[in-house]
């Protein structure tokens, strides 16, 4: 197989999937493929969301957009004013995907189903003529001043060669080594979007449990993050955790991810909780506090928190004394854990680190060391909390990259 390409894009994830599709919309006469090293295409998008696909969040600002990502924040800007969620939704609704918007802001297919966005890309791109080709993978790459003329991958089934070149493949580090020889820089990779291991009596007998409106940070950093926390059979996970991970993912990897956090369950600053309780003292004096959960806090977490302060179950309010007093406030707003460890969070693993982003020109999203080189999604050191902001970035790239593979 030696074949010669417009348009070749490594990787048939989101954003590959997207610029290619935006290449042939703007140039149907360009020969384009999408290579792919496994079986499928679009897994992530498969698993997103519980199998749902959060393609997207009610986000439609482009300033307070990029502020979701703890790398890529300020180059992604830009690229916004461009493509941003509403634009996706306006694309999605002229290929016939509907949506919805859900109370948190994260946006779904109305079917609450993937296949729906998969169906609609591999639809589109067969109309199009652009080609798929699986389990088959690029083993070298050759720059057109060393290959004579256009970019030259090298795969077991022989050479393709492309004017344009796109790389897609989400965090790969074959790939990350072979645009090293290329001159490009990679920032080593770290886990982002993980939740927290804790072994710890006051949760152990909790899980499914969860607080939301809670706030936690990371004691002895500048680490904090507020949300909903879910209490799980590990330990804790939730939107707060998750975005806590995300923006500490390289500090807490050099930890080995061993810290101590202080939860703070209502997210009420100690004063207030303090008054709270010493009210709740006078008015409910005969009333036992174990039977009595305060701050919206669910029935069996308060009895915990309440063993934690040392209370017995028969104890009222009257008889707190100051010691106990003081160990139900902290209990309540300021309960420390030993994090040892951690869990990737359900299959949407991502990761920090990539492609330096000082390489790239974000007008294109072309390289600055090769021309017709050009790369989006999470091969890029860019990453995003949950909730659709990952795929935003996909689909923001592989749109600006694939009009600029068409029209350049």
């Amino acid at each position: 197989m030696n074949e010669k390409l417009d348009i070749l894009i490594i990787g048939g994830g989101a954003a590959g999937f997207f610029a290619a599709i935006r290449a042939g919309e703007l140039n149907p006469a360009a020969r384009i493929l999408i290579l792919e090293k496994g079986k499928d295409v679009l897994t992530k998008v498969k698993v997103s969301g519980g199998g749902r696909c959060n393609v997207t969040h009610a986000c439609f600002i482009p300033r307070d957009l990029s502020r979701h990502y703890p790398r890529g924040e300020k180059e992604l800007i830009g690229p916004f004013h461009q493509f941003a969620c509403g634009d996706m939704l306006d694309w999605l609704d002229k290929h016939g995907v509907e949506t919805k918007i859900e109370e948190d802001g994260r946006i779904f297919p109305t079917t609450d189903d993937s296949q729906t966005i998969i169906d609609c890309f591999t639809q589109t791109a067969q109309q199009l003529g652009i080609q798929v080709r699986t389990h088959l993978r690029a083993d070298e790459i050759i720059p057109p001043a060393q290959a004579g003329g256009d970019w030259k991958v090298i795969t077991p089934s022989g050479t393709l060669e492309a004017t344009k070149l796109m790389i897609a493949t989400g965090s790969n580090s074959k790939i990350w080594q072979l645009m090293e020889k290329l001159g490009h820089s990679i920032v080593r990779p770290v886990p982002s979007l993980f939740t927290f291991n804790i072994q710890d009596a006051r949760i152990k007998d909790l899980p499914g449990i969860s607080m939301p409106k809670a706030r936690v940070k990371v004691l002895g950093s500048k680490l904090e993050s507020e949300g909903p926390i879910l209490i799980t059979h590990w330990g804790l996970s939730g939107p707060a955790i998750l975005k806590l991970s995300a923006w500490g993912a390289r500090e807490l990897h050099e930890k080995n991810y061993r810290f101590p956090i202080q939860v703070n369950w209502p997210n009420l600053d100690m004063e207030t909780i303090q008054e709270e309780l010493q009210s709740i003292k006078i008015e409910w004096a005969k009333k036992q506090v174990h039977k009595q959960a305060l701050f919206q806090i669910p029935g069996r977490l308060w009895q915990s928190l309440c063993q934690a302060a040392r209370i017995p179950e028969s104890q009222r309010w009257a008889d707190l004394n100051k010691k106990q007093f003081q160990a139900l406030s902290n209990s309540v707003g300021a309960c420390e854990f030993k994090v040892n460890g951690k869990s990737t969070f359900k299959e949407e693993f991502v990761t920090a680190g990539g492609v330096d982003l000082k390489e790239i020109n974000f007008k294109s999203y072309q390289s600055k060391i090769h021309p017709n080189l050009f790369f989006a999604g999470e091969v890029l050191n860019i990453d995003a909390i949950t909730g659709g902001f990952n795929f935003q970035a996909a689909w923001t790239g592989g749109w600006i990259a694939g009009r600029e593979m068409a029209e350049g």
